[in-house]
């Protein structure tokens, strides 16, 4: 497995609640709207086919050939976080509050399944 590469990386400081808000603003000024809960998880199913694409040429054996596109796996779990957003404001979900019931979960049954690094502090 491998280690955090965010442990030292100056992150930006933005609530999820806001994100939240900020793409419930960019897709309600349309009079499409939110699509379908179907439309949204083929769309999210696509997104994390390119997603997987670009894992695939940065760590796999397929290179990309000269003239594909140069995105990376960050715009692409871009795409995936902006899908995931629409979704849960569709759906009248808090994902600070669905993440925060999620970890606890994992903190409660997997408490002793992962082998814990030690630290000095008490």
């Amino acid at each position: 497995m491998a280690e955090s590469k965010i442990a030292d990386l100056v992150l930006a400081e933005r609530h999820l609640s806001d994100i939240q808000r900020d793409v419930d603003a960019y897709i309600t000024q349309f009079k499409e709207g939110y699509f379908s809960p179907l439309a949204m998880l083929a769309r999210l199913t696509e997104e994390a086919g390119e997603l997987a694409r670009e894992v695939n040429h940065k760590y796999g054996e397929k290179p990309k050939k000269a003239d594909e596109a140069d995105n990376s796996i960050e715009m692409e779990l871009g795409d995936v976080l902006f899908i995931v957003l629409c979704f849960a404001n569709r759906e009248g979900i808090d994902l600070t509050r669905a993440i925060e019931r999620v970890l606890h979960k994992f903190g409660t049954r997997d408490a002793d399944r992962w082998t814990k690094k030690h630290t000095d502090t008490p």
